[in-house]
C-alpha cells in the first residue's frame, strides 16, 4: 500500500513539475506574429524589423515571428486562421477582412502610410481623359485590391463601368511585375499600381502619368496601407500591442526625419528580403509620393469602403465599419510622447 501511495505522489509531482516548465516555457517564449509586405509603402515594418526597433520596445521576453506576403487577402485570411497577431496591409482588403468576420476579427489600430498610387497610361493609347478609357485595358494588382477599388471607384464618377458590369472598360488583374511586362509589350493600355511600380512603368516602359490617387482626395491624403490587429490578440494583449504602436511611432519619425537614410535602409532591407534591388532614382521618385503617417486617415477608410460596397465587393447592404478603428492605444502612446493625437 505504502509502495502504491508512494508511486501516485511521485507521478503528481511529475506532473507538476512537467506542468511547471511547460508554463514557463509559454512565458518565457511568448511569441507575436507579424505579416507584411516586402515593399516601399510597409516601410515602417521592414526598418522596424531588421534594425530591432520593435524587439527593444517589446522586449526580452517577446520573440517576433515574421512572414513575408505579396497580397493583402492572404494576410487577412492569416488574420482569420489565427496565424498572426498584427500585419500591414491595404485598407481594400481591411475592409473586407472586417465585413466578412462580422466585425469580430479584426482592428485598425494605426495608419502606415498615405499616397504612392498612380495611374500610369501609355503614351501611344491616345488617353488624355476618362472618356478615352472606354474601350481600353488597364490593368491593376488584384481583383479587389485597394488599387483595383480605387480604379472602379473613378469610373463610376467618370460614369464609365468595368466590361463585367456592362460597361466598356477592360479591367484586368494581373500581378505588378506582369503589368510592368505587358505594358512593354503594348499588350496593356494602362495601369493603377502602388510604388514603385508607377515609377518603374514611367522609367523603365516609358509610361505617363495619368493620374495621381493623391488629387481625388482632400487634402491629397488618403490610407495606402493600414496597421491591423487580430482582435483577440488586442484584447489579450493590450500592453504588447502598446509597445508595438510605441515603437510603430519611433520608425515612422524617424523615417521622415531621415528621408535618405530611410530610401537607403529600405532598398537594403528589400534586396536581402526579396532579392530585387531598386535603383536609386526608381526609390526616391517612389519616396517623394508617399507619406509616411501613423494617422489613419479614418475619412479615406470609409470612402474605400463606399467605392467597394458600390463595385459588388461586399454584402447587399451598405457596410457597417463602426468599432473597426480603435485608435485608444496609439492616442495613449502619442499622449505620453508629448506628440498630437488623432482624431
Amino acid at each position: 500500500m505504502k509502495i502504491l501511495r508512494r508511486w501516485v505522489v511521485s507521478l503528481c509531482l511529475l506532473f507538476l513539475l512537467i506542468q511547471g516548465v511547460a508554463c514557463s516555457k509559454k512565458v518565457n517564449n511568448t511569441t507575436v506574429r507579424v505579416g507584411y509586405f516586402p515593399n516601399i509603402a510597409h516601410a515602417p515594418a521592414v526598418l522596424g524589423v531588421a534594425n530591432g526597433t520593435f524587439a527593444t520596445y517589446l522586449g526580452p521576453g517577446v520573440k517576433i515571428q515574421t512572414t513575408l506576403f505579396n497580397a493583402g487577402p492572404s494576410i487577412i485570411e492569416a488574420i482569420f486562421s489565427g496565424d498572426l497577431d498584427i500585419a500591414y496591409v491595404g485598407p481594400s482588403p481591411a475592409i473586407n477582412g472586417y465585413v466578412r468576420s462580422g466585425g469580430k476579427a479584426l482592428r485598425v489600430v494605426a495608419g502606415v502610410a498615405s499616397g504612392g498610387s498612380l495611374f500610369i497610361v501609355r503614351p501611344d493609347s491616345h488617353i488624355k481623359n476618362a472618356a478615352d478609357l472606354s474601350g481600353k485595358r488597364i490593368a491593376t494588382p488584384q481583383l479587389g485590391n485597394t488599387q483595383d477599388i480605387a480604379l472602379r471607384g473613378y469610373l463610376d464618377n467618370c460614369g464609365l463601368k468595368p466590361r463585367e458590369m456592362g460597361g466598356t472598360v477592360n479591367i484586368l488583374p494581373l500581378r505588378n511585375p506582369d503589368i510592368l511586362n505587358l505594358f512593354m509589350r503594348k499588350q496593356i493600355d494602362g495601369a493603377w499600381v502602388p510604388e514603385p511600380w508607377g515609377v518603374r512603368l514611367i522609367k523603365e516602359a516609358g509610361g505617363e502619368l495619368f493620374l495621381d490617387e493623391s488629387s481625388l482626395w482632400k487634402d491629397g491624403r488618403f490610407c495606402s496601407t493600414l496597421m491591423i490587429v487580430r482582435t483577440d490578440f488586442l484584447e489579450k494583449h493590450p500592453d504588447w500591442v502598446k509597445r508595438w504602436l510605441a515603437a510603430h511611432i519611433k520608425v515612422t519619425r524617424w523615417i521622415n526625419q531621415h528621408p535618405r537614410k530611410a530610401r537607403i535602409a529600405t532598398r537594403n532591407q528589400i534586396k536581402a528580403l526579396s532579392g530585387i534591388n531598386l535603383p536609386e532614382e526608381i526609390l526616391k521618385g517612389a519616396f517623394l509620393r508617399i507619406e509616411f503617417t501613423y494617422d489613419p486617415i479614418v475619412s479615406s477608410l470609409y470612402s474605400y469602403a463606399e467605392m467597394a460596397h458600390n463595385a459588388g465587393f461586399l454584402k447587399e447592404e451598405r457596410p457597417d465599419l463602426v468599432g473597426m478603428v480603435d485608435l485608444r492605444f496609439l492616442n495613449e502612446t502619442l499622449k505620453e510622447r508629448s506628440l498630437p493625437e488623432i482624431k
